[in-house]
């Protein structure tokens, strides 16, 4: 009679060790694709950052090539008040500038918003604004992703007469008639969205501000 106990496939320790093997497998199998496709996802993430702000700079043309659109845009250092070295974008055409492209960025009614501001090249007259990450209230303030809100922009300024930042999104519709001298820097407000509006209004005006690109806009003005 053999004194060898049978293999117990239900014992604890065979579970474990089944278990732990499985895991090593999973793990490695994890980290080896995510190696593989590290570079496809930054790829991907490039060119998402590029299409943006081909779009906010008005370049971006259905089924164009990124690549080759993106060939006008420069980017370029400018350094804030804080010591940080801030990437902008610059539209060039040979030595001429065309658009001034500033990334924006601040809290929202729920989380940061992050998005581009361009500029014509006298830094105060707004050409376009994109946000390409936020978690606003769908249906409410993701109205700043609605091209007709977006457009309300062009062309507004950003400086008053005393070079202080006046742009703002303001509660309700801006008032177009004579009688409203501030309508230059007014947008309409988003509706049921005030808070979000605010948010937008802070952060832009933080940025065009001393402590961001208001020194580096000035040599333009």
């Amino acid at each position: 009679m053999s004194d060898n106990k049978s293999f117990d496939r239900d014992s604890i320790s065979n579970t474990l060790t089944i278990a732990i093997g499985l895991s090593l497998i999973c793990s490695v199998l994890v980290a080896s694709a995510a190696i593989v496709l590290k570079p496809k996802q930054l790829k991907n993430q490039e060119e998402y950052r590029q299409r943006i702000i081909l779009e906010v700079a008005g370049l971006m043309e259905p089924e164009g090539d990124i690549a080759a659109l993106f060939a006008t845009i420069q980017p370029d250092a400018v350094e804030i008040a804080n010591g940080e070295s801030v990437e902008i974008y610059l539209e060039k055409s040979g030595d001429s500038i065309k658009q001034i492209i500033l990334p924006i960025s601040g809290p929202g009614l729920w989380s940061t918003m992050r998005g581009y501001l361009a500029l014509a090249p006298d830094g105060n007259t707004v050409k376009g604004i994109r946000f390409y990450e936020h978690a606003e209230t769908p249906g409410l303030g993701d109205q700043i992703d609605k091209a007709d809100w977006r457009n309300l922009w062009v062309g507004k300024q950003l400086y008053g007469d005393d070079s202080t930042p006046r742009i703002e999104v303001v509660r309700g519709f801006a008032l177009r008639d004579s009688t409203n001298a501030n309508l230059q820097y007014q947008i309409d407000g988003l509706s049921g969205a005030t808070l979000t509006g605010n948010g937008v209004t802070k952060l832009v005006q933080h940025w065009i501000g001393p402590e961001g690109f208001g020194p580096y806009l000035e040599t333009y003005r």
